[in-house]
């Protein structure tokens, strides 16, 4: 099995939250009380981390408009905050107060005007959760050099993307066990980014306690619900007389623990959840099935260039307006060109969630309308993919493509320590 490598990350970093009501549409970075320190003299309180935002700021708007003293030795002062940072952009001579020679600029190049950086390179990707969560594992494994920034939700990840404060986002959207994560694919329509990639993780479940703790004293086991519902039959061979509580996400269950010292309850989390918040492991590979993988999806501001090269894979989501009765019409499309589909998902259309059909004789009819999402394997270079599509088209009332992406082709193997 492939030895993956996490991405570095530092537990003094912030978690990105929402804002508070105040601010509905933006995001906001929490600093935990042990901040890291930051440059030029700012403090560790969250004014002066905004004066050091808005700094950085002014020096991109002093780039386009210079001031006109050029004489003027200038000491920044932001909200209230000063700091020793100078926002001159041409170097003074202290002694004849005049510029000092300069290199002549130089003219912008094709990677001066990149919008991101290339696969591989270093990234800054959001994830749903804390340290040790699987997303991370699965981050590491996208962009092995990225740089992982912690969101407690999953609408976080998403605006943290579309507000640059991302450039990448790793997102799980179906288990072997636990089948799909449905608030992914509702995020994935209401939002305006696309799918550049997948990544299947194996997940490899362990039982956490507080050192010292036995499992006979366990009176509850806190994690995430798919990760409750992907050891259900385990933990009752176990024979634990425990409570199962649903919380945000796995590693966070660990952190939880040993932040508040429970020693009646357990978690259920990764190996790596255990080193980093200091738990002992009980019962190792507790996963209902060693075959248990979980895909996630890379997501970012702009699509890739689909290719032929490798195998590709599309997603779409479509929606008409007589119900599901077009489905066949729309599924067909795609067998009459010999294009396999992978994944069919419907979700309840939430602007319009109820479909009346009138009829005189028993009155009116009320169903449900659906969104459908569909996964096939072809590449959007490819002709009978465009055809495909373009037929899709004719019978829905809704048609978006969410992304055409290379297919994940690593090697797979189930979870360690079940064999």
């Amino acid at each position: 099995m492939q030895t993956l490598t996490p991405p570095s990350y530092n537990l003094n970093k912030p978690i990105i939250r929402p804002c508070t009501r105040q601010q509905p549409n933006r995001i906001c970075c929490v600093y935990r009380s042990d901040s890291v320190q930051f440059q030029n003299g700012i403090g560790l309180s969250r004014a002066d981390w905004q004066s050091s935002c808005a700094i950085l700021s002014s020096k991109v708007i002093s780039q386009e408009q210079p001031s006109s003293d050029k004489s003027a030795d200038h000491v920044a002062a932001v909200n209230g905050h000063k700091t020793s940072i100078d926002l001159n952009l041409v170097p003074i001579d202290q002694t004849n107060n005049k510029p000092l020679t300069t290199q002549p600029q130089k003219p912008l190049t094709i990677t001066d005007l990149s919008p991101a950086p290339m696969h591989g390179s270093q990234l800054r990707v959001a994830y749903q959760g804390v340290p040790g969560a699987y997303s991370e594992a699965a981050a590491g494994k996208a962009y092995p050099n990225c740089e992982a920034i912690p969101c407690d939700q999953f609408e976080v990840a998403f605006q943290a993307v579309e507000l640059w404060i991302a450039d990448r986002a790793v997102l799980p959207v179906e288990n072997s066990l636990g089948g799909s994560i449905h608030r992914n694919y509702d995020l994935l329509l209401r939002h305006r980014l696309h799918i550049v990639g997948e990544v299947q993780l194996p997940v490899h479940h362990c039982l956490l306690a507080l050192p010292g703790v036995r499992k006979e004293y366990l009176t509850r086991v806190i994690s995430h619900p798919q990760a409750l519902s992907q050891c259900e039959l385990t933990l009752t061979k176990l024979g634990l007389n425990v409570a199962r509580e649903a919380v945000d996400d796995t590693a966070g269950a660990a952190e939880y623990i040993a932040a508040n010292n429970l020693r009646d309850t357990a978690a259920i989390a990764s190996a790596r959840a255990a080193d980093l918040y200091g738990m002992q492991i009980l019962a190792d590979g507790i996963q209902d099935d060693s075959s248990n993988v979980t895909r996630f999806v890379m997501l970012a501001r702009e699509p890739i260039i689909p290719r032929t090269d490798r195998p590709f894979k599309t997603s779409i989501v479509f929606a008409h307006d007589k119900g599901t009765s077009v489905l066949f019409k729309v599924l067909s499309a795609f067998a009459f060109r010999n294009i396999s589909l992978t994944k069919i998902e419907s979700r309840p259309h939430r602007n319009r969630p109820i479909r009346l059909v009138d009829d005189a004789n028993v009155g009116t009819a009320k169903h449900f309308e659906y969104m459908f999402y569909v996964d096939f394997e072809a590449s959007m270079a490819e002709v009978r993919a465009q055809n495909a599509l373009a037929e899709v088209q004719e019978f829905t009332s809704f048609l978006r493509v969410l992304g055409s992406y290379p297919m994940d082709m690593t090697p797979w193997c189930p979870s360690r320590g079940d064999d």
